[in-house]
């Protein structure tokens, strides 16, 4: 099972789910470009794109010497796993996408766009925390605010800007994703608070079944593999076949 976090985050996003997927799966954990201790990868790039990432992951998977393996990501981690998706289709038993980002609204769009441009005038830390509140603005969020806040500390401003500057490649990767035929068994989970990614989840879903199914954890954020560590990984794990995980209600 390899794991893919958002931008921002690090393998730690995972921390609550090794212990919950170990016993059954071998785990693959990254670190992606910047993240973590991934820093100063070779070869170095002035602006970042979707290829960029998704070659640097294919680099460490093959070098792993994975070859098939169920996928699961988180956030804008879910963008990166359907560019992997259409690049090496073969390699995915499973998809599985929490908080996965299959539309922009006008929302990131506009975010986005004012982040770069006041990139040039504030500390990029502003700009992060206040993506942050945008899209986990309530109190029973500030676990997932801190968490996030508490990784990025290892991104430096010039990291964080070309990052940020993904979004001009973003539309067209959910755009050509959202459109094509849907051939690998895909689970989303959401939490019924992701005010700005659930309504597209939703429309996605709809569109590719039987093969796209989505769970929606109630009372939960953006976040919800923190949130509900415990429901969550019950949902993936039953989905996946161990029907002795019943999800509890909280933890």
């Amino acid at each position: 099972m390899i794991f893919i976090h958002g931008a921002g985050g690090s393998s730690l996003t995972w921390k609550f789910q090794i212990e919950g997927f170990k016993p059954f799966y071998n785990l693959l954990l990254i670190d992606m470009r910047d993240h973590g201790y991934s820093k100063d990868l070779q070869p170095s790039y002035r602006v970042y794109d979707f290829d960029i990432i998704a070659d640097d992951l294919l680099r460490t998977i093959d070098h792993a010497g994975v070859s098939r393996a169920h996928f699961i990501a988180l956030s804008l981690g879910s963008i990166i796993l359907q560019k992997l998706s259409s690049r090496r289709p073969e390699m995915m038993k499973t998809m599985i996408m929490c908080g996965g980002v299959f539309k922009a609204d006008w929302r990131i769009s506009t975010f986005a766009h004012f982040g770069k441009f006041m990139s040039y005038f504030v500390p990029f830390r502003w700009i992060y925390d206040g993506f942050i509140l945008i899209v986990m603005p309530r109190r029973n969020h500030k676990f997932s605010r801190d968490q996030y806040r508490k990784q990025s500390l290892k991104l430096a401003p010039g990291e964080f800007l070309k990052w940020l500057g993904l979004y001009k490649d973003f539309f067209s990767v959910v755009g050509k994703f959202y459109d094509q035929e849907l051939k690998t068994p895909s689970l989303i989970v959401n939490g019924s608070q992701d005010h700005v990614f659930l309504d597209a989840a939703k429309r996605y879903t709809e569109t590719h079944q039987p093969l796209a199914d989505l769970v929606v954890m109630e009372g939960r954020g953006h976040l919800c593999n923190l949130e509900d560590r415990k429901a969550f990984n019950a949902i993936v794990l039953e989905w996946l076949g161990h029907r002795k995980h019943q999800a509890p209600g909280s933890q």
